[in-house]
């Protein structure tokens, strides 16, 4: 089976003086994980799609899904407490709620990302079903420089980095293996949930993502979402 799972759970801290989490702000009229969710419900090999949201804010996004969504493949779940337990609790409510198989996969997405395209979502389902993790990047375009504080430690071969997005998708019983072998400290310390994977010694394949499938993060991003909206209206 092939699963979607929106990653709704951020707090928004760098958005700075706002009402409610960056997910929940309006974007050309209607919530900016409205925006996301709609692009994956056009998408009819998934047989289910969770909304993943902060337990404060679970009957919110529960409303706002009535009243923007009507596709029964969409499920409201409580989030954890950072992103990758937040990610293992919408795989517990998939193992409750539906049949359990080895080739079963999930394609996860920040709710924050609302420009993401039909073939993004394709190139990931395509290549979760035959690979076990998947990650969605774009070159680097910049030189990276790797330091702490004002040292530089190392500045890598700018043709060997890539700019992490989302999705990233997942053979869930592979990811689930891996993530029962993480230590307490291990878990703490990520950021990311395709490096579940990478510890775990399971390979990551890459497929292409779009510079315009950008996280909305910061005030300046969202003008910038607006902009493109307009422009695409």
């Amino acid at each position: 089976m092939i699963y979607a799972q929106i990653l709704a759970g951020g707090k928004g801290t760098r958005m700075g003086n706002v009402p409610m989490p960056k997910q929940f702000l309006t974007l050309a009229g209607k919530p900016i994980l409205i925006h996301t969710v709609e692009k994956f419900v056009l998408e009819s090999r998934f047989d289910a799609i969770l909304v993943v949201c902060p337990a404060d804010w679970l009957s919110h996004t529960q409303e706002i899904i009535r009243k923007y969504i009507s596709d029964q493949r969409v499920h409201v779940v409580t989030g954890g407490n950072e992103r990758n337990e937040t990610l293992m609790k919408g795989i517990n409510y998939l193992q409750q709620h539906y049949p359990r198989h080895d080739d079963d996969v999930i394609i996860t997405h920040d709710a924050v990302r609302p420009f993401i395209t039909q073939r993004i979502i394709n190139d990931n389902i395509e290549a979760a079903l035959v690979h076990p993790a998947v990650d969605t990047v774009v070159a680097a375009i910049d030189t990276i420089v790797q330091g702490t504080d004002d040292q530089a430690s190392a500045i890598p071969v700018r043709a060997n980095m890539y700019q992490g997005q989302t999705p990233q998708s997942f053979n869930i019983k592979a990811l689930v293996t891996a993530y029962q072998k993480l230590t307490a400290s291990q878990k703490a310390s990520l950021s990311d949930s395709c490096k579940i994977c990478l510890l775990a010694g399971q390979p990551v394949t890459l497929v292409r993502g779009e510079s315009f499938n950008f996280k909305i993060t910061t005030p300046y991003d969202l003008r910038v979402a607006s902009a493109l909206v307009e422009k695409r209206d």
